[in-house]
């Protein structure tokens, strides 16, 4: 009895080390440090901008309330980019994030070009898109809107493809021994299972979108960004902050929303 006590306390898996946490702090504080060194951050600098960061917040108050009333169109149209921008990038992502899951097409001729694509998408920033569909189209709501549909299709397409590699397998394997073919695999047995996930990822891309919305008129792709460019260009604070808290409001509405339609889908 006393020699199995000793193997079975043999047999115990060792400790982890204390040493290991210590290890990853100490990499990761070089690696900021580094990282700071690398950019030439200082803290001198840092400290002697804060009393123009405060002049700055002293502009701003009072707001201009009546100048809510000029915005209240351009914030509309703002909305409406960032409907019509996710919806269309949500219809795009979801056949794509079905090619792009491995447990969808195990052939890697299908998913690599597929995650490729999506890559290529992730890469390029909403304000370079927008920029690049300004001098296609011109200055308007147009190239927001293109520009948001790409953003979103990568945003959402990326979460839905995970999504979609997580989900239970049984289902399609008893699909797939009574015959159903791929159409039917996906539609009863891929669909229900991801739906309410896709609708989630769906609702947060559009919380991202109104505020990415909101800056996309710096480069002439409509919304409330051009305001943003007008008054800032003017040094006209008051406006400014008017246009902030506006924006606030209606991405606090928005996400308040989104957040009762996820609870109801969960």
């Amino acid at each position: 009895m006393k020699e199995m006590s000793l193997q079975s306390s043999n047999m115990r898996p060792a400790p982890p080390s204390k040493m290991k946490p210590l290890f990853t702090i100490v990499i990761v504080c070089l690696m900021v440090l580094g990282s700071g060194l690398q950019i030439q951050f200082s803290f001198a600098e840092l400290t002697s901008g804060l009393p123009n960061m405060r002049d700055l917040l002293v502009q701003l108050v009072p707001p201009n309330w009546a100048y809510f009333a000029e915005i209240t169109s351009s914030i509309m149209e703002t909305i409406r980019m960032a409907v019509v921008g996710t919806t269309f990038g949500g219809a795009i992502a979801f056949p794509l994030s079905m090619l792009a899951a491995r447990n969808v097409f195990h052939k890697s001729w299908v998913t690599v070009p597929a995650r490729f694509v999506l890559n290529l998408i992730r890469t390029l920033p909403e304000l370079l898109l927008a920029a690049l569909f300004v001098a296609i189209f011109g200055i308007g709501p147009i190239p927001g809107v293109f520009a948001l549909m790409l953003f979103s299709l990568g945003v959402i397409s990326k979460l839905f493809y995970e999504s979609v590699e997580s989900i239970d397998p049984g289902p399609m394997e008893t699909m797939t021994a009574v015959g159903a073919n791929k159409i039917k695999w996906l539609m009863f047995g891929v669909v229900p299972q991801v739906m309410s996930a896709f609708m989630s990822f769906f609702l947060y891309a559009f919380e991202i979108n109104i505020r990415a919305a909101a800056v996309l008129g710096l480069v002439g792709a409509g919304g409330i960004g051009l305001y943003y460019e007008q008054t800032l260009g003017f040094f006209e604070y008051g406006k400014v902050s008017s246009i902030i808290i506006y924006t606030l409001i209606v991405v606090l509405f928005i996400e308040y929303l989104s957040t009762r339609i996820r609870e109801k889908l969960t």
